[in-house]
C-alpha cells in the first residue's frame, strides 16, 4: 500500500472515530463519582484526565462539596496530590493534607473547599495513564485504609475502561496502525506502521461533531428529520449569502 493510501486511510479512520465513539461516557463518569462519594460517605469525589500533551490535568466530573467550581479546573500534572498520583503511577491516602508538602492548598481554595484527607488512585491501563480519581474527606470510621484503597481501585478500573474506550475511538487512526504494527510479520513493516501510528492525524473536530449530530438525528422520526433538514437548508442559504 502506498504512502498516500496509508495517509488517506489514517485520515478516514481519524474522522470516523468520533462518530463511532460510544455515547454517554461523561454521564457514566459522573455517575461513578456520585456513587463513590456515597459509598465512601465522603465530602466530595472527582475525576481528572490528562490532556493530549500529558502536561496538565482537567477535572472532568465531580460530586459533592465544591463540585461546580471543580469541574473544568486545570492544573499542571506536577501539582497537588492528584498530579503526584498520576506522575508516580501510585495510589496515595493522606489523613492530614496540611502536613504533606505535595498538597496544593491554593488549588483547593479555588474550589471553595479545602479537605483534610485525600485518597487518590491513578486511572491506568497496561499501556498508559489516563488520569486520577480522588476522594476527599471519606468517613473516619468503617473500613480500614487498605480496604478503602482496594474499593477505590475498583472505581478507578471502571473509569479507566470508559476513558480508554473513548480515547481509542477519538484517535482511531493511531489505534488502527498500532494494532496493525503488533500483527505485522516483518520488522520493516512493523517499524513503518509504528511511524505511521505516531504521525496519524487527529479528527477534524467540527466535522466529527456534525457527524455525531446527524447520527442522532437519524434515530428520530421522519417529521423530526425533515424539520432538521429544513433548518440546515435555511442556515446554508444564509451562510452562502454572507460569503458573497
Amino acid at each position: 500500500m502506498s504512502d498516500d493510501a496509508l495517509a488517506d486511510l489514517a485520515q478516514l479512520a481519524a474522522d470516523l472515530g468520533p462518530v463511532l465513539r460510544p455515547r454517554g461516557n461523561e454521564e457514566f463518569l459522573q455517575a461513578l463519582v456520585e456513587t463513590a462519594r456515597l459509598v465512601f460517605d465522603a465530602a466530595a469525589c472527582s475525576i481528572a484526565l490528562l490532556d493530549e500533551d500529558e502536561e496538565g490535568l482537567e477535572f472532568r466530573v465531580a460530586a459533592g462539596v465544591g463540585a461546580e467550581m471543580t469541574v473544568g479546573l486545570r492544573i499542571p500534572v506536577d501539582r497537588g496530590i492528584a498530579g503526584w498520583a498520576v506522575v508516580a503511577g501510585q495510589p496515595i491516602a493522606i489523613d492530614d493534607v496540611r502536613q504533606d508538602p505535595r498538597f496544593a492548598a491554593d488549588v483547593a481554595e479555588t474550589t471553595g473547599y479545602v479537605p483534610r484527607s485525600i485518597m487518590a488512585m491513578p486511572l491506568e491501563s497496561e499501556q498508559r495513564t489516563f488520569g486520577v480519581i480522588e476522594v476527599l474527606d471519606r468517613r473516619q470510621s468503617g473500613g480500614e485504609g487498605a480496604e478503602d484503597m482496594e474499593l477505590l481501585a475498583l472505581f478507578a478500573r471502571q473509569a479507566t475502561l470508559a476513558v480508554e474506550t473513548s480515547r481509542i475511538f477519538s484517535n482511531l487512526g493511531q489505534a488502527l496502525f498500532e494494532a496493525a504494527a503488533l500483527a505485522a510479520p516483518g520488522e520493516d513493516l512493523r517499524s513503518a506502521l509504528e511511524k505511521r501510528a505516531i504521525a496519524a492525524p487527529r479528527a477534524q473536530t467540527e466535522l466529527a461533531e456534525l457527524a455525531l449530530l446527524f447520527h442522532d438525528l437519524g434515530r428520530l422520526g421522519g417529521e423530526e428529520r425533515l424539520a432538521a433538514a429544513r433548518i440546515v437548508d435555511d442556515f446554508l442559504a444564509y451562510a452562502r449569502k454572507r460569503q458573497r
